[in-house]
């Protein structure tokens, strides 16, 4: 073989490889992101499952405190 057609099988491989490198470590990279939205992704929810949970609450306790003024109104009445 020519010594031209090995310089350049030489450079092909080498080129192949650096090529391959760069996109494992790019994917890597993209992976980290990924797993570092998600787990933000997570928080978020969680927060958004206990703010639910909180004016569900929240509904339960009004509602107790209308029943309970009722019942004030009802013996203020009674009383008078």
């Amino acid at each position: 073989m020519s010594e031209a057609i090995i310089v350049a099988i030489i450079t092909g491989v080498i080129t192949l490889l650096g090529t391959i490198v760069t996109v494992l470590v790019a994917n890597s990279k993209t992976l980290y992101r990924i797993e570092q939205l998600e787990k933000k992704q997570d928080k978020y929810n969680n927060l958004q499952e206990r703010t639910y949970n909180l004016e569900t609450k929240t509904e339960v306790h009004d509602e107790k405190i209308k029943v309970a003024n009722h019942r004030i109104d009802d013996l203020e009445r009674r009383v008078d």
